[in-house]
């Protein structure tokens, strides 16, 4: 899958397409999941082109990779689910279930989130 400049995050990030924001950063910005499946769903996305974990593994500064990653937690302890449990997902690629070719995180939680994968 290659980054497509066109995708609703890129136009979220340039302010073409309104967000709920939750929190911002230089390097990321976090909002709210326009059809949450949970009580809380914010999703976190870096503000740099990233397809995925992987491109963004290999090749996001270590101040990008920093800022990401604290602010998972962040979301986690501002929207008040860090002392219950939450659950932090990434799809990737076709078989992950990967909708939109810009990294980003679901941070769902406030209830019971259920299991990882359900058996089937």
């Amino acid at each position: 899958m290659a980054y497509d400049d066109g995708n609703i995050f890129a136009k979220i990030l340039r302010g073409e397409i309104p967000c709920k924001k939750v929190a911002e950063d230089e390097h990321t910005l976090a909002f709210e999941d326009i059809n949450p499946l949970r009580a809380v769903h914010v999703l976190v996305i870096p503000k740099g082109a990233y397809v995925d974990w992987r491109d963004f593994a290999a090749t996001a500064s270590a101040d990008e990779q920093t800022a990401f990653t604290r602010m998972i937690a962040y979301v986690a302890d501002i929207t008040g689910i860090a002392g219950s449990g939450y659950r932090v997902i990434s799809n990737i690629g076709r078989d992950g279930g990967q909708e939109v070719p810009h990294l980003h995180m679901h941070v769902l939680g406030g209830e019971p989130v259920g299991s990882l994968v359900p058996r089937g």
